[in-house]
């Protein structure tokens, strides 16, 4: 479980190229700094990917992260997004022992936190489960007690929250395109 304050999200765009997750990850690891969660994917233009991290600041201050990102020929764009700044989510895949006795109970706590059970096997169930890093650690310390056969997160992703005014549509003035 993140530690607020300890831990920080850094949003940043980079070239779609061979190479730059190494260099990124290169970078941290000879600076001695800790990546927590590190997810990239490509984005909607594709000449760009962006890769979503979480750092320990206890490791490094973050304005020596960002410096140092900065120095990297093929980032684009570098966006701390602070606590209430993001929307932040995990992606979770648990295989959990559930024997007969118990299986209605687990079902029942999947529903609850609005998993999906994705396969089911005599003495285990596979959940997948998206939400909140949070929503995820609860889930995971209430599946505990049952035994947890294998579990897998994604790591984190997430976006700056939109505000509201961000949110209502304006009329588009023709005479203006």
């Amino acid at each position: 479980m993140a530690t607020p304050g300890k831990h920080h999200i850094l949003s940043v765009l980079v070239e779609n190229k061979a190479g730059v997750l190494t260099r990124v990850a290169g970078l941290f690891a000879r600076r001695g700094f800790n990546i927590n969660s590190l997810a990239v994917a490509p984005t909607d233009d594709e000449r760009f990917s962006r890769l979503t991290m979480v750092v320990d600041v206890e490791s490094a201050p973050l304005e020596q992260m960002v410096k140092q990102l900065d120095k990297l020929i093929n980032v684009i764009e570098i966006t701390e997004l602070g606590p209430g700044e993001a929307v932040a989510r995990e992606l979770l895949l648990v295989t959990i022992c559930a024997t007969p006795d118990v299986r209605g109970q687990v079902i029942e706590l999947v529903q609850v936190f609005g998993g999906r059970i994705v396969s089911v096997g005599h003495e285990a169930i596979m959940v997948s489960l998206e939400g909140a890093p949070d929503k995820l650690d609860d889930f995971e310390n209430l599946m505990r007690p049952y035994g947890l056969d294998a579990i897998q997160r994604s790591g984190r992703i997430a976006l700056p929250r939109l505000r509201s005014e961000e949110r209502n549509l304006t009329a588009v003035d023709a005479e203006a395109s």
